[in-house]
């Protein structure tokens, strides 16, 4: 069993390093301070950089590579800050997976080239008012009326509302005119920013996650062409299938937060003072920042282990549950210990480890909450699924 990183891997992650602390920083506080997204430009500047393909198909303007180089690159991404890191993210683990997975070919060549040039960005649209953990409650509509599919609904937590280009929007198709009931009715249809009949909610204001908009999404009979079809009725599992590798990547941006924690604490703690002597001396800030160094370390290992074990596949459920699940909340208490050795500067708005604080919390809510990756956990351990609902 090998631990190590090839040599291509290793300059690919020297690559990306050395962009992101080079270009990204100014704007990952610019972002910070006035929640804004990745400008136009510099997104255009992360495709010319090939940061948007790296485990997307050369046919369509991708790298080709494995889905271990993918999270080697958003780490680094997000070691600045997941708002200069969630164009990746999205690319390379995210909603453009699900197209490359299930899109007809049509509409892989429409999309995937667009968001490898980084000219476009596809979020998804899941969660509603009354279904987010329980998505098979979901109420958004799907008609097929010839060419054209209508969608009536509403969606909420929508990372990217208001400024992707592209949402990959589950929905609940109808059969004789009424909704087909349960997860057997449920499948995904790509609807567009510009589209007749969408429009988004005020943007949302959270403890985190700045830089990364948020907004309900409202769909009042919104017609696309059929072609726009993902999934359709009966492909709940296989679109539940795709969140193998964004857990992995949800994983990584947690690590890469915490990762940027551990690597201000050691700098601060060598640097600061007390007593006459630098910090790190004292044995209570050495333990911190070893369990510090553990945590992130065995959360690395675990989400390289999910996207080694995956090949050019989806990593398995139990695997990348295992990874998200200690990733979210190892980030939290790693940030919760490095404002802990800063004291009064980790606190302080001045330096981000009170801002990693915050964006690292939102993981382990992101994607599927902790207490869900450990019911998939046992589920994929007992080998059967839980019914969560009311007899």
């Amino acid at each position: 069993m090998h631990f190590g990183l090839s040599e291509q891997q290793r300059e690919l992650q020297e690559a990306a390093r050395k962009f992101a602390r080079a270009e990204l920083p100014d704007l990952a506080r610019e972002l910070e301070r006035d929640d804004k997204p990745v400008p136009d430009d510099m997104l255009r500047r992360y495709g010319e950089m090939g940061f948007l393909g790296i485990n997307l198909p050369e046919q369509y303007g991708g790298m080709g590579l494995s889905h271990l180089d993918a999270l080697l690159v958003l780490e680094e991404f997000a070691q600045i800050s997941v708002a200069v890191a969630f164009p990746v993210f999205e690319a390379l683990t995210g909603p453009v997976r699900t197209i490359e997975q299930f899109g007809s070919d049509a509409l892989k060549s429409a999309i995937l080239p667009e968001v490898i040039r980084g000219e476009k960005i596809v979020a998804v649209a899941m969660s509603e008012p009354g279904a987010g953990t329980a998505l098979t409650d979901l109420t958004t509509t799907a008609l097929v009326d010839g060419e054209e599919i209508v969608l009536n609904g509403q969606k909420r937590w929508s990372s990217g509302a208001g400024h992707s280009h592209y949402y990959i929007t589950y929905c609940r198709f109808t059969e004789g005119g009424k909704p087909i009931e349960g997860a057997k009715g449920i499948g995904a249809v790509l609807v567009g920013k510009n589209d007749n009949g969408v429009s988004f909610g005020k943007p949302e204001e959270l403890m985190g996650f700045r830089g990364i908009p948020s907004a309900d999404i409202f769909l009042d009979d919104v017609r696309v062409p059929a072609g726009n079809l993902i999934v359709g009725a009966g492909g709940f599992g296989k679109l539940m299938s795709a969140f193998g590798l964004e857990r992995c990547g949800n994983a990584t941006m947690g690590l890469g937060v915490a990762a940027a924690a551990l690597e201000d604490a050691l700098d601060y703690t060598q640097e600061r003072e007390a007593f006459g002597k630098p910090i790190v001396d004292f044995q209570a800030v050495q333990m911190k920042l070893a369990e510090m160094a553990m945590q992130v370390d065995a959360a690395r290992l675990l989400i390289w282990r999910a996207a080694a074990n995956s090949g050019n596949g989806l990593p398995t459920v139990y695997e990348s549950s295992l990874a998200k699940c200690f990733s979210n909340e190892m980030v939290r208490d790693v940030t919760s210990l490095g404002v802990q050795v800063m004291g009064g500067y980790g606190y302080s708005k001045e330096y981000p480890m009170e801002q990693r604080l915050r964006d690292g919390f939102a993981w382990g809510i992101a994607g599927g909450t902790t207490d869900v990756q450990k019911s998939n956990i046992t589920a994929s351990m007992i080998g059967r699924r839980f019914n969560q609902r009311a007899k």
